[in-house]
């Protein structure tokens, strides 16, 4: 089960990447919750299929080109670590962004139920139980 949760997570990744809000939303539960570290106010929460649009609303708003790279995907049986770098380009200013980026999903059902992202490489792999 646990490398089917990977391939979801990627069917997500490319849906985030790609914009497709309706792709995105199929992959989730409908409590889904998403914790960013990125794009809003570091720390936001954004719940259920609302809050996917509201993510990508403000995405539209901000960025003129927002994307997730993946580096490696962690197997946690129930959970995946996706490790990476988000690169973009600000709508406004036009200044490309590059930062390293985590990403761990919980999976419930066959879906995305929870994704929280970390700045911090250390604080995902203690939020992943892989560091103490």
């Amino acid at each position: 089960m646990s490398q089917e949760n990977v391939e979801i997570v990627k069917r997500l990744k490319a849906a985030f990447n790609e914009k497709d809000l309706e792709a995105f939303a199929a992959i989730t539960t409908p409590d889904f919750e998403w914790t960013t570290s990125m794009m809003a106010v570091e720390g936001e929460v954004f719940w259920g299929r609302e809050g996917i649009e509201t993510y990508f609303e403000r995405m539209r708003e901000v960025w003129d080109e927002f994307r997730g790279i993946a580096s490696e995907y962690r197997d946690l049986g129930e959970r995946v670590l996706w490790i990476g770098h988000l690169e973009g380009r600000g709508r406004g200013s036009g200044v490309p962004l590059r930062a390293s980026l985590d990403v761990l999903y919980d999976l419930r059902d066959g879906k995305i139920s929870r994704m929280h992202s970390y700045l911090d490489h250390g604080d995902a792999l203690r939020a992943a139980g892989l560091l103490k």
